[in-house]
């Protein structure tokens, strides 16, 4: 028997049979999504997402989830459930708001995560766009994170499968864009949709799960970035200030990193030195032993709160990373952003990285780190400073191609 999956119990507008937009990757979590929303009675149409004006023809092993292979598998999976089936060109909306993001985070010494920004900015905001002017109530997606409806707003909780749990990536969305959105996956755990798949006889049952950076297909972040900044040499200075190496571009590194340094000068105590930060005006690299990577303190802007404005001051847990372990912390609002205190301390955290906020299971919200106790700079600072990166968002002007 299929989960009643409609997420909308409760909340008056939000009922059964309602008009869906199905993001549809061409993979397994997409594809029993849709199905469960056509079994569940929803009108049902499929869309999948062309971010790229030159796609491959296949993945290269997991790698990826954007090729015209990706695309003709969402198609025999539509074509399978009968219900309709586009492809949207969102494709110069995607380089503006995530690969020219994901350049100008690197160029100024940041790791970002380009998979939350997608959600922000294509799937939660251009998509969702579309898709509530053309009529939809919801765009649906095979996320897994699961949705509470109540009568004050929506509130969102970490997948059942803690293994395959996306609320982190998640943790952008507010309550509008949340308020039409729908995670039919997130009560259940991987395999058993991998079982549904193959019982509704989808071709993707046993399609592998995407990885890494969609438009980095063959994971050489480096060697893709060098091509888009270029050379840029600079030095390698311990944290005393002595120079130990060169490099051909500090947008190679990212904080925690240990391998590729190509030191010249040994460490004094002869043990392995990681990246403990960037340092983009001077063009430096810093590292040092791994004792350095340890930060108690974050400082963070921008913040997103998707289960509702929690109180000035509390007690919860912070995950700095997709799957990370989430640690204990007191956290507290501020005019610039949000403070964090850590009950106890987490390696190699990079400005640029999203830090989000837990109440158990609950997803509290978001913000992404400006700084820690070991680099970057203040919430204060960071929101006076350009770097802030300003809402680029532009206008939707994609138009729908029936495939």
């Amino acid at each position: 028997m299929q989960p009643d999956v409609s997420p909308f119990v409760g909340a008056g507008l939000h009922c059964a049979d309602m008009r869906v937009l199905a993001a549809m990757s061409g993979g397994v979590d997409s594809s029993v999504a849709a199905a469960r929303l056509v079994e569940a009675g929803h009108d049902v149409v499929g869309v999948h997402l062309a971010l790229s004006k030159d796609a491959q023809q296949t993945r290269e092993s997991a790698r990826g989830c954007c090729s015209l292979e990706d695309s003709a598998d969402a198609r025999r999976v539509c074509d399978k459930l009968g219900i309709p089936f586009y492809v949207w060109d969102f494709s110069d909306r995607f380089k503006e708001d995530v690969i020219d993001n994901f350049v100008w985070s690197y160029e100024h010494g940041e790791t970002p995560n380009p998979c939350l920004r997608c959600n922000e900015k294509i799937k939660f905001a251009a998509l969702l766009e579309r898709a509530v002017t053309l009529g939809f109530d919801a765009v649906a997606t095979g996320h897994y994170a699961r949705l509470e409806r109540t009568a004050s707003g929506t509130r969102m909780y970490r997948g059942i499968d803690a293994g395959k749990d996306q609320s982190y990536v998640l943790a952008v969305l507010n309550q509008e864009q949340l308020a039409h959105s729908m995670f039919p996956l997130g009560d259940t755990v991987k395999t058993d949709i991998r079982a549904e798949a193959a019982e509704l006889g989808l071709a993707v049952a046993d399609k592998p799960d995407s990885n890494d950076i969609c438009f980095i297909p063959d994971g050489n972040t480096a060697g893709w970035l060098s091509g888009e900044l270029g050379e840029r040499r600079g030095e390698i200075r311990d944290e005393s200030g002595t120079v130990v190496g060169s490099h051909d571009g500090y947008h190679h590194f990212t904080i925690g990193q240990r391998r590729g340094l190509h030191l010249g000068v040994p460490a004094p105590d002869g043990k392995p030195r990681y990246v403990l930060d960037i340092e983009p005006v001077s063009n430096t690299v810093v590292v040092g032993g791994a004792d350095g990577l340890s930060v108690n303190h974050l400082e963070s802007i921008r913040p997103v709160w998707c289960s509702g404005e929690p109180a000035d001051q509390w007690d919860g847990e912070v995950q700095v990373r997709a799957h990370g372990t989430p640690v204990a912390a007191h956290l507290r609002r501020t005019e610039d952003g949000v403070i964090t205190e850590l009950a106890e301390p987490l390696r190699a955290v990079a400005p640029g990285q999203a830090v989000v906020f837990y109440d158990g299971d609950l997803v509290i919200g978001s913000a992404t780190i400006c700084g820690t106790d070991r680099a970057g700079t203040t919430a204060a600072l960071a929101r006076q400073d350009d770097r802030a990166v300003p809402d680029t968002t532009t206008p939707d002007t994609t138009t729908p191609v029936q495939s």
